[in-house]
């Protein structure tokens, strides 16, 4: 289904649970897509574990930007997908969650949507081989708990634990989290039912 937002249509993607206990609500990185391989593979597990899961294709990507631009124009964006999806699916309760990007704007909107908490997929700490533009304040601000899961040789850096609920750094893995998905599919849908 397409939503409209100010910076144009946005796609969804929904895998409905047969009796579905959540709504996970998963999109993409900058320049990614929600085909990427840890979230196809978080789809299917949390499917798997009675999710019905959501991916959006944000209105940027949509429209052929590598660059989601103005963070605030960002969560406006993704804060009107949200309320669409949620007008489905009343009392049905929410986590939404991201790759890179995607999991900075779970971050950011978690309060304002209503979500209970967040999955950060690969976490984007800093830009490469700039420490000192950290993004962490975007976890501790979430307002909700964060589950991160890293790989150890992510070249944006790995969050510090105190800053998430839970922090998994997976041994080998880069940005695109892809030599083991599946692996953090089940991670991520053990985590997320608690909150069913």
């Amino acid at each position: 289904m397409q939503v409209t937002t100010p910076r144009g249509p946005a796609l969804v993607e929904i895998d409905e649970a047969a009796d579905p206990r959540l709504l996970l609500v998963l999109t993409h990185g900058s320049a990614g897509g929600v085909d990427a391989p840890d979230l196809l593979a978080v789809r299917d597990a949390a499917l798997v574990a009675g999710a019905s899961v959501a991916r959006v294709t944000q209105a940027f990507r949509l429209a052929g930007a590598r660059a989601p631009g103005s963070p605030v124009k960002q969560d406006e964006a993704w804060e009107i997908v949200l309320r669409e999806l949620r007008a489905d699916r009343p009392g049905l309760p929410l986590v939404q969650g991201g790759r890179s990007n995607g999991a900075r704007v779970a971050c950011r909107t978690a309060k304002a949507v209503g979500a209970a908490a967040v999955v950060a997929l690969a976490f984007p700490l800093h830009p490469p081989g700039r420490p000192e533009r950290s993004r962490a304040e975007e976890l501790r601000g979430a307002g909700v708990d964060v589950l991160v899961v890293n790989g150890d040789r992510d070249p944006f850096g790995i969050p510090d634990a105190a800053d998430a609920a839970r922090l998994v750094v997976l041994p080998g893995e880069n940005h695109d989290l892809k030599r083991e998905p599946a692996k953090v599919g089940g991670i991520v849908a053990e985590w997320i039912m608690r909150y069913a």
